[in-house]
């Protein structure tokens, strides 16, 4: 089997077009077909040791198709929100009157998208930031609306109050389903299932909980938790804290008997658990009304 041609740097870590690199005599075409390229789309290509996450996915087929503007999730993880698995379909609008598209693993609409909700990132054109959370949220299911505003606003820095006037001014399918879902977006969330449990929380009727609340002791700081209820010192964690790692184990175990040594209660909640929500919505009211 022949050597891997040693790559230029100009194309070690981003997708390119092979045509402009053939004709910028970075490659030959021969080896533009060696195994040292993955050809992502037609015409792109990437370093076989770039990793192909969604964003990345997401830049090649723009610049597949340069007319485009990148939308939705995809919009999402170039603005570094999770919201897209790596294989998922890479979501473009085009202008409108443009031919269709129909390529594997690219999902096309065609619209106009407003020029003051659209700007260059990554090398690409994409939706500001705001207009992704706007548009994410007018999609359904509610839940999942408002989780992706929250991502956005915490990952990315988008700002809650544009969103919401945003929502407040668009007309069209989903408008009315983006004003509820920014309304009970918080900002705060580090994750979507953080999201999820404080949307669970809010419709089961217990205590409303504070989010993202800085557990103090004698004025000293003890921890940051998701949710918690100061009066009664209880908090509730998605089970990030615990990782495979055993250094991560031991700090986690050291934060958990910090809290407790500061006299709170913590429940854990986990993926499984929200599949399971009137128990868990149980276990925690349980939780609030423990007797000291």
């Amino acid at each position: 089997m022949p050597p891997v041609p040693v790559a230029p740097p100009e194309l070690r870590g981003a997708p390119f077009l092979g045509s402009r690199a053939v004709a910028a005599g970075l490659l030959t075409a021969a080896q533009l077909r060696s195994r040292a390229w993955t050809r992502v789309f037609p015409g792109v290509y990437v370093h076989r040791d770039v990793e192909l996450t969604h964003a990345l996915r997401a830049r090649a087929a723009a610049l597949h198709w340069p007319d485009a503007v990148v939308t939705g999730r995809s919009a999402a993880a170039l603005w570094g929100a999770p919201l897209a698995s790596a294989a998922e379909h890479v979501e473009l609008t085009r202008p409108l009157g443009t031919h269709p598209v129909r390529t594997a693993g690219v999902r096309v609409r065609r619209r106009e998208v407003d020029g003051r909700h659209q700007e260059q990132h990554a090398g690409v054109w994409v939706t500001t930031r705001e207009a992704t959370a706007v548009d994410l949220a007018g999609r359904p299911p509610l839940v999942e609306a408002v989780a992706a505003v929250d991502q956005l606003v915490t990952v990315s820095g988008a700002d809650l109050d544009e969103i919401r006037w945003q929502a407040e001014a668009s007309l069209g399918p989903g408008c009315r389903r983006a004003r509820q879902a920014t309304a009970l977006a918080d900002g705060l969330a580090e994750s979507p299932q953080e999201t999820r449990v404080r949307l669970l929380v809010a419709r089961s009727g217990l205590p409303t909980p504070v989010a993202q609340y800085e557990v103090r002791s004698a004025g000293r700081f003890v921890a940051r938790v998701d949710l918690a209820w100061p009066d009664l010192r209880v908090a509730l964690e998605y089970d990030g804290l615990w990782h495979g790692d055993p250094a991560q184990f031991a700090r986690d175990r050291q934060r958990l008997n910090r809290l407790t040594a500061a006299g709170w209660r913590v429940v854990f909640v986990t993926a499984a658990d929200l599949r399971r929500p009137r128990e868990l919505v149980a276990r925690i009211a349980a939780a609030l009304t423990c007797v000291r």
